[in-house]
């Protein structure tokens, strides 16, 4: 059990992400994490091991800002509790991140087979097989033009058994967020304006 947030809008995005994993806290202790983008510093995150308030630190220490983000409180399934293994987790090219809640019951053969397609892997998790298989649908251009951030994480759910929510945000496409769900409906009030929501 984990707790995602998202938000796109004009308030101040960390205050709004960090309100609402404040609201999904108790949906897990072990790590907490956030992802934001679009005001010209690329793609930030920041994550902690333990409760919230320790990932408030770090954002204190080193603050980050943006119009559009992610955040994550986990409870650990796959990987230690620590602070890699925490949400969000990025692709190969640092371009996309994903968060999510679940669990991927075939991710083990998705990694191997991403990595003798040269994906390089930095945790335990299964979520990071996520990342990079949005990274390999999304990279991939066709008659010139690269598919839409919709159209790779649909490739991506596409590939994943289990039962599972997550969102997605991408440097290159701004002020958007992908979120998509295998099971049970994702809490569409923890995803403040979606801009897009697949369901398989």
């Amino acid at each position: 059990m984990c707790g995602i947030v998202g938000y796109v809008g004009k308030k101040r995005v960390v205050p709004v992400i960090i309100d609402g994993l404040k609201r999904l806290e108790y949906r897990g202790y072990d790590s907490a994490g956030i992802a934001v983008c679009g005001n010209g510093e690329g793609l930030q995150i920041r994550r902690a091991e333990g409760k919230l308030r320790n990932l408030e630190e770090v954002i204190r220490l080193k603050p980050l800002d943006g119009t559009y983000g992610i955040g994550h409180t986990r409870w650990a399934t796959h990987g230690r509790p620590t602070e890699e293994n925490a949400h969000p987790h990025r692709d190969c090219t640092g371009r996309v991140v994903v968060v999510h809640n679940g669990i991927i019951e075939n991710y083990v053969v998705l990694k191997k087979k991403l990595i003798e397609e040269g994906h390089k892997f930095s945790t335990e998790t299964d979520t990071e097989v996520i990342a990079h298989l949005v990274e390999k649908y999304y990279l991939k251009r066709s008659n010139g033009s690269r598919p839409s951030l919709e159209e790779a994480v649909r490739k991506a759910v596409g590939q994943l058994s289990g039962v599972f929510a997550l969102a997605v945000i991408a440097v290159d496409e701004p002020n958007k967020i992908v979120a998509a769900r295998n099971g049970p409906p994702a809490a569409r009030h923890s995803l403040s304006h979606p801009r897009s929501f697949l369901s398989r």
